[in-house]
């Protein structure tokens, strides 16, 4: 089975930390970080591609990049 590598970009001078992001995502793949709560990606490999934090973000403030490459997982 192949799967995409998947870069998830988070722009905290563009984050309003509104936790959007975090409510929306399906797989747990974003928390907060201390102090300001901003988000930050804790478990990247969860992760599905499926965009929901970049198209729900108000700010624009994440984007979700999925990498050319193919790694086999198995």
């Amino acid at each position: 089975m192949r799967k995409c590598r998947v870069k998830v970009v988070i722009y905290e001078e563009a984050c309003k930390s509104c936790d959007l992001c975090i409510d929306i995502c399906p797989r747990h793949v974003l928390a907060y970080k201390r102090p300001l709560l901003k988000p930050i990606v804790v478990d990247i490999d969860a992760c599905t591609g499926c965009r929901l934090c970049e198209l729900l973000c108000p700010d624009w403030a994440i984007s979700v990049e999925m990498e050319d490459s193919r790694v086999e997982v198995r």
